[in-house]
């Protein structure tokens, strides 16, 4: 299993340098819609498979030490990526909302939260669920223009969609008698 992580993370990172040095004359960060649509699949993807590992995880060594476990070496990964990747610079913080310092926070509840939300649930049905307080999240969001989103009203067509999300997650919560 190692070696096929070792191979996972080295093809990650290269997908991720490729992307940066082959998307820069585009006008957004990595390239534009395309980029965006296979990172938010990946991130998907990503955020299920973790998930499901730390609840495991948990299960065998406690759920505030696989916590722990899991946020130290995303800090000692992101501590390589900065010095590998990293071009921004620290100097503009002061001029940074305050807030937005709260993502790390934010990260370390994401992972408990989804441990625990797996663990009392399926894997299916929590992720699911946050799939869908996620879009309802984000859609409060961009409605109200908060945190420097560009205001994107939500209309019937959006109402509609979320509407059929959380049905599906009834039909998959539903227990078929047999």
């Amino acid at each position: 299993p190692f070696g096929f992580s070792k191979r996972v993370l080295f093809t990650l990172m290269y997908f991720f340098a490729l992307c940066e040095a082959n998307c820069k004359k585009k006008d957004t960060v990595y390239g534009g819609h395309m980029a965006g649509i296979i990172f938010s699949i990946l991130a998907g993807m990503a955020m299920s498979l973790q998930g499901v590992f730390n609840t495991r995880l948990g299960e065998k060594v406690g759920l505030y030490e696989s916590n722990l476990l899991v946020q130290g070496m995303a800090f000692l990964l992101s501590c390589v990526a900065f010095l590998i990747l990293g071009k921004g610079s620290f100097a503009t913080l002061r001029e940074t909302n305050r807030v937005y310092l709260l993502g790390g926070v934010l990260g370390i509840l994401i992972t408990l939260f989804v441990m625990l939300g797996i663990g009392n649930l399926s894997p299916t049905v929590s992720i699911s669920l946050i799939l869908v307080s996620q879009l309802l999240v984000a859609a409060i969001i961009d409605a109200f223009g908060w945190f420097g989103a560009e205001k994107a009203p939500f209309r019937l067509p959006q109402y509609i969609g979320l509407a059929l999300m959380i049905g599906g997650i009834l039909v998959f919560k539903l227990k078929m008698k047999q």
